[in-house]
């Protein structure tokens, strides 16, 4: 799955390609905010780790990995 952090005053986003599910993710991010902790943290699919400040997301974006297609086909 594809997560995308808008991160404040900052122009790009940050993205992590993550093999956790969807709600696993989304209950990371929440009680992060709503508990009022520094810090969250993340692991992508190769297993490195990502910390981001609580304070500095300014959204989340959890959507399923698209598929790449390859060549060309009949429409």
């Amino acid at each position: 799955m594809e997560v995308r952090i808008g991160i404040q005053h900052a122009p790009r986003e940050l993205v992590i390609e993550s093999s956790d599910a969807a709600d696993k993710v989304e209950d990371a991010i929440t009680k992060a905010l709503t508990s009022g902790a520094a810090t969250v943290a993340l692991t992508d699919d190769k297993g490195r780790r990502v910390v981001i400040a609580t304070q500095m997301i300014a959204y989340v974006e959890i959507a399923e990995s698209d598929s790449r297609r390859v060549g060309f086909g009949a429409i």
